[in-house]
């Protein structure tokens, strides 16, 4: 038979080594001296550094002139600051004297993070407010069993709110992944198997897989797969797998439960052409074709960052916080009104909730990647630091992420989020009179937005988000993805399960679904979904020499199930979350809504396991009452779920939504065919919705944004040519 490639989405971890040499790098409070005799589960990322058959770390980007910070001193300012690297140590000292730990090995800190006081103590805190309590929100493992507690940082108290769910346990750390990729080299079976592949120990490279669940065998013990390539003579690794070897692993002891081999037939497929750096391209490869194009600000940029976390631009303000599972949060987004100068509230909190991602090949060596890339690896601790003019353009601010490795110590993820002012020649509004009116009347506006942005790398994976503000109201979530990958099985072109790419090399078709959670407080917190159904309405006979016409009938979501909505193009809708309590002056209700983008939807029969796990994906926007307890779509413990804690399962409930303090969730959605150009790596893709203003406002409120003129535009000259 002819030996296929099949180029795949791998869709986790930037290498891996590259990680935890940042993590190492940034960990304020480093692990005992290396002299020292200890534990190498606790401080696996250190003994995985020293690992020689991990992946060379790749050199951190260097940090942006314009940000230093030394977060050992931080404080926080507002009820919503993340915990501090002195506040995360506190915790982990009170815990490690806590009954539960002292005692009790292995443990692991799968999180620690701020637990946000309630909704309503928040929205009543002013600046210059004394601080609410500090407390800490923790996920442990202990004795292999999950633990869910409340750390009170004033009182030094301890409570367990709950001990494992019906199914699934949290997110693994960096150390679960870490230490699983080197696992199997205790085992001798493996390492014959690689040699007996013609790859030498040095040149091996593993990665750890989510597996799903599909059956009762894969209950009772946290499982993991284990795949491997080789990295000779390449960085883009991913393109050389060592195919159809897979082992399974217990990520608790690090056994090798199974190793399965099917592939010793297939040879792993050549590095040429593969390299994606730029460096490594010919010269007579690389092209110029462009001049260097920067944004010149002149007087500094417009926005401004306060204590840290609160971000104040044009006629927006809003929190902004990393988060070691959701990436980036916006909490208190708020816009001033033109008209009455009144700071008026939009959105309570918003964030990406969970990304789902299955593969389309159903054989045994693919059928199990259906990833949840934050409820499993954590979105925010796959964020990497960005580039400095490439990732975010001059006079782009940086904010660091304060995470806790798995034995509670701090570090700093640097550069993890940039915020940045964007203008590239589009046009906020505009309008010029007809010659024939007799006016010589042009009137345009620029549009400038403010972007929030945070790139997750997953192995050969790249997610970048964007939270764009308009002066207009407007908030656009875009998401963009670039990655690739390579696999190779040795079947029938009739068993291809996607598109030739590149000689014997196969695309994987598969989707991705990212689902955002959209707490809307529309001049309050009691507000109400509205479904605005487009409809034709047909003329009476002699009314009109129309026969039809187009009417909008507005209709309230009474329950959760009224606002399941799957979209559907030849049944058009608006949907409009509105304040029924507040109108505008001539009495319409003020409100904002969902448009639409990214719209692809699940095809997968609904019984099948990822599906029921990814079940948040039926529908494209859910509406669910407000509560402190359900964040998370995909559930609180994702790994090895059954899907029992989802929003789907939540959402059937059926409560009461109508002039309730409601949540919105919108899942972006991309059908993935691949084609040549994605070889060896694809050019990024987007996709976007937007929250618009919908009688929000009295009138436009762009109209007062001055127009650019030419004395406050810098010029600058171009070089003179050759």
């Amino acid at each position: 038979m002819e030996s296929r490639h099949y180029i795949r989405f791998l869709f986790f971890f930037v290498g891996i080594a590259t990680l935890l040499a940042i993590t190492w790098n940034n960990l304020p409070y480093a692990p005992p001296d290396a002299t020292e005799d200890f534990d190498c589960t606790t401080y696996s990322s250190w003994c995985t550094s020293k690992n020689r058959f991990q992946s060379k770390p790749l050199k951190e980007p260097a940090k942006s002139t314009s940000h230093h910070h030394d977060h050992a001193s931080d404080t926080p300012h507002h009820p919503l600051d993340p915990l501090t690297v002195k506040e995360i140590n506190r915790v982990r000292t009170i815990l490690t004297s806590h009954e539960l730990f002292k005692n009790s090995f292995p443990y692991a800190f799968h999180s620690i993070t701020l637990q946000e006081p309630k909704k309503s103590l928040v929205l009543n805190w002013n600046k210059g407010d004394s601080l609410l309590p500090r407390k800490a929100s923790v996920v442990a493992r202990v004795q292999n069993i999950s633990y869910v507690l409340a750390v009170d940082l004033t009182t030094e108290e301890v409570t367990v709110h709950e001990t494992d769910s019906s199914s699934g346990y949290p997110a693994m750390t960096i150390e679960d992944m870490t230490s699983s990729t080197w696992a199997p080299l205790a085992d001798e079976e493996f390492n014959r198997t690689i040699l007996e592949r013609g790859v030498d120990l040095k040149d091996l490279a593993c990665l750890p897989i989510s597996l799903g669940w599909y059956g009762e065998k894969e209950e009772n013990r946290r499982l993991i797969k284990v795949q491997c390539y080789s990295m000779k003579d390449t960085a883009n690794f991913y393109m050389r797998p060592i195919e159809g070897l897979t082992i399974l692993l217990d990520m608790d002891t690090k056994e090798v439960l199974e190793i399965t081999d099917k592939g010793k037939n297939i040879p792993i497929p050549k590095a040429v052409n593969t390299d994606y750096r730029y460096s490594a391209q010919g010269l007579h490869q690389r092209m110029k074709l462009i001049n260097p194009i920067s944004l010149e600000q002149p007087e500094g940029p417009s926005f401004v960052i306060e204590d840290e976390h609160l971000v104040k631009w044009a006629n927006w303000e809003f929190h902004l916080k990393p988060d070691p599972r959701a990436g980036a949060i916006v909490s208190q987004a708020r816009v001033r009104d033109p008209d009455s100068g009144e700071i008026r509230n939009v959105m309570y909190k918003g964030f990406t909730s969970e990304l789902f991602v299955p593969y389309m090949d159903p054989t045994d060596a693919w059928y199990f990647k259906t990833y949840m890339d934050a409820g499993e690896y954590g979105f925010g601790l796959q964020a990497m630091p960005l580039d400095p003019l490439n990732d975010c353009p001059r006079n782009a601010h940086y904010m660091d992420g304060v995470f806790p490795a798995a034995d509670g110590t701090p570090y700093v993820r640097s550069n993890m989020i940039c915020i940045f002012e964007s203008y590239a020649g589009d046009i906020g509004w505009r309008h010029a009179e007809s010659p024939i009116t007799g006016m010589g009347i042009k009137e345009v506006r620029p549009k400038v937005t403010l972007v929030v942005r945070m790139a997750a790398s997953v192995a050969n994976y790249d997610y970048i988000v964007d939270w764009e503000f308009q002066t207009d109201g407007l908030i656009r979530i875009k998401a963009s993805t670039a990655y690739e990958n390579m696999n190779q099985i040795s079947n029938q072109a009739e068993n291809l399960f996607g598109t030739l790419l590149s000689e014997n090399v196969i695309g994987v078709i598969h989707d991705h679904f990212i689902t955002f959670y959209l707490d809307m407080d529309i001049d309050g917190s009691d507000n109400s979904f509205v479904k605005v159904n487009i409809k034709r309405q047909e003329t009476s006979p002699g009314e009109s020499p129309r026969r039809s016409y187009l009417k909008a009938d507005r209709n309230v979501a009474k329950t959760e199930k009224d606002a399941q909505i799957k979209l559907k193009l030849y049944d058009p809708a608006e949907f409009h979350v509105i304040n029924p309590t507040k109108k505008t002056r001539v009495g319409n209700p003020v409100g904002y809504k969902v448009v639409p983008g990214g719209t692809a939807a699940s095809l997968l029969d609904r019984e099948d396991p990822p599906q029921k796990r990814g079940a948040f994906t039926n529908n494209q926007i859910w509406v669910t009452p407000y509560n402190e307890s359900e964040q998370w779509a995909g559930g609180l413990f994702v790994y090895q779920s059954k899907g029992e804690d989802t929003l789907a399962v939540w959402s059937d409930r059926d409560r009461s939504i109508e002039n309730k303090d409601i949540v919105l969730w919108y899942t972006l959605g991309f059908h993935h065919i691949p084609c040549q150009e994605d070889f060896p790596i694809m050019p990024t893709v987007s996709s976007s919705f937007d929250l618009k203003p919908v009688n929000f406002f009295e009138s436009n409120p762009i109209l007062r944004i001055p127009p650019n003129v030419e004395k406050d535009l810098p010029v600058c000259k171009a070089a003179a040519s050759a």
